[in-house]
């Protein structure tokens, strides 16, 4: 467990005094960490917070719409029948590596940017927006301060923040880009057809044709190809913010993990799976199947390990998501108008129902 630092109420500093570490002007700094669900309703184009400590949800914007959503861990990123619209969740992680800072402040709409269906990744300088249209770049400090949203275009198929530096794929080529978009470097692997991209606290990887891409170092970064079983992924990546296990689904209709520590893919073999998220190393894969069940395996061995009914899955909805932090499991039900929490680490026990007067069709959890 990392030590936090003091907490305080996010008032300024007098003039006599000095600024603390830490200091966010406008932000209370809190001992623990503050996990928002973020809900988008695809008839309605509500947007909803819901706060698990409290067990109340607030509306907080609507558009028309709604049909995706995204987050760099603060912000929200909403695709909409024009646009994608950007919610600050007001809850939010700063890691300084032996120590971490949480904070929390008033969320609300920050913006608009054109485009679509993005899959955010972001430090705190800058975020990442990937799509299969375009990758964009969004400055967080215009966005911490709720101005209009600016947005500037990466020439890639696909890119990550990591390490102070932007790390780009263009026609199979990596480049490690400066902040200003200065070509520092090349790496020496390809990746080809880019088509997931996450960042973890054991180096950032890539989803390309072939296998998974992971880029480790400092200064000097260096890159190594990791094969998939076979078949590759169908999609991205899925797992509890910077853990080094990854999920995801496979082109044959399997469960994928990859286990980054020790360079490793394990197969689950596991019918019709909607929904996937690994939890953490040393800890269960998480898998929502059609028929409504969700299932725990060994990321290892693949073993399945508990099993609980919790929904009926009706034809056309929205898929659910399963979003997980340190303790909890976090399952959406759109067609039960409810949001199941989940103790993941006690056999699947049901920990609480929310039951919602609205249907929670896309959802993300942030405070990461």
């Amino acid at each position: 467990m990392l030590a936090s630092c003091s907490v305080g109420s996010g008032a300024p500093p007098g003039e006599d005094q000095p600024t603390p570490h830490g200091y966010v002007e406008g932000a209370e700094e809190t001992a623990e960490a503050q996990w928002r669900l973020v809900i988008a309703e695809a008839d309605t184009g509500n947007v909803h917070i819901l706060d698990p400590v409290t067990e109340e949800s607030t509306k907080i914007a609507t558009l028309d719409g709604a049909r995706a959503t995204g987050t760099d861990g603060r912000f929200v990123y909403i695709t909409g029948t024009a646009n994608t619209q950007i919610i600050d969740s007001g809850v939010w992680t700063v890691d300084h590596g032996d120590h971490v800072h949480y904070y929390m402040t008033e969320p609300g709409s920050v913006g608009q940017i054109d485009g679509a269906g993005f899959t955010p990744a972001g430090d705190p300088a800058v975020t990442v927006l990937n799509s299969e249209q375009e990758v964009l770049s969004l400055d967080r400090e215009s966005l911490e301060d709720g101005e209009e949203p600016q947005t500037g275009e990466v020439g890639a198929q696909a890119a990550l923040p990591y390490d102070q530096r932007l790390l780009a794929v263009d026609d199979g080529t990596v480049r490690v880009l400066d902040r200003d978009g200065t070509v520092a470097s090349e790496l020496t692997e390809s990746c080809r057809e880019p088509q997931a991209q996450t960042v973890t606290r054991r180096g950032a990887v890539f989803g390309c044709r072939d296998g998974a891409l992971l880029i480790t170092g400092e200064e000097d970064l260096t890159a190594e190809k990791i094969p998939y079983p076979d078949g590759g992924i169908d999609g991205g990546f899925h797992h509890r913010p910077g853990t080094s296990m990854l999920a995801a689904h496979s082109r044959t209709g399997e469960v994928l993990v990859l286990d980054i520590k020790e360079r490793q893919w394990t197969q689950i073999e596991v019918p019709e799976s909607v929904a996937v998220s690994a939890t953490g190393e040393d800890s269960p894969v998480l898998v929502l199947t059609e028929d409504g069940v969700l299932r725990s395996f060994d990321p290892l061995t693949g073993a399945e390990l508990a099993r609980i009914e919790l929904m009926t899955i009706a034809d056309g909805a929205s898929p659910p998501t399963i979003q997980v932090d340190t303790a909890r499991a976090y399952v959406n039900d759109p067609s039960g108008q409810a949001v199941y929490e989940i103790d993941y680490r006690d056999d699947l026990r049901l920990a609480r129902t929310f039951d919602l007067n609205f249907k929670p069709d896309y959802m993300v959890e942030t405070g990461w």
